[in-house]
């Protein structure tokens, strides 16, 4: 499943959506740096063509000063130039666009970025994968089993302070009982003891 970008503007609110944000966070941050990176590598290539354009701007310009014969031959140079210019300006403007949206999150990322990657053991990383593996199951047992006896629990509540109540009435009962006073002794004399 592929997780959309945040806009640079949403990490604020989708840091306060807690951990399991995170967890996309974390796993499209590594596509963002390519994305990154890719944006790099085609402003340098494009800063290499536009140099080569300009070289051969230059050199058609030395050819028609030469000769007024080959005009016609510097001509579709030039204009097969403007064409690849034409061409490129718009990826560059994407990827000025893309870098420019992108650095700010990314610099306040840097140190956390910076010390997972000096922290995080790949078998931690292989632990969080598995964990993700199971979240499903987790979240099915936890809506089919656990909810439902914490639902119940409420309604055993009262039953447990009436048995309790019940409880010390039947212990008052037994203390009015001739003979029961030592034999209660006893019982805290071997609980002490059974303590101990």
């Amino acid at each position: 499943m592929r997780l959309p970008l945040p806009d640079p503007r949403d990490v604020v609110a989708l840091a306060a959506r807690g951990p399991a944000l995170a967890e996309g966070l974390v796993s499209a941050l590594p596509r963002a740096l390519a994305l990154l990176d890719a944006a790099e590598a085609l402003v340098a290539r494009a800063a290499v063509l536009v140099d080569e354009i300009d070289q051969t701007r230059q050199a058609a310009d030395e050819v028609v000063a030469r000769t007024n014969e080959t005009v016609d031959a510097a001509n579709v140079v030039i204009v097969r130039t403007a064409g690849t210019v034409a061409s490129v300006e718009p990826t560059l403007e994407r990827a000025e666009g893309l870098i420019d949206r992108f650095a700010p999150a990314l610099e306040k990322l840097y140190p956390t970025l910076e010390r997972l990657s000096e922290t995080t053991d790949p078998k931690e990383v292989d632990a969080l994968v598995s964990l993700i593996d199971q979240l499903p199951h987790l979240v099915e047992r936890l809506d089919a089993d656990i909810l439902p006896i914490i639902t119940n629990l409420k309604t055993v509540a009262p039953d447990i302070h009436d048995m309790l109540d019940v409880t010390r009435e039947l212990n008052l009962m037994l203390a009015k009982l001739p003979g029961m006073g030592r034999i209660k002794k006893r019982v805290d004399e071997q609980q002490a003891i059974d303590g101990a």
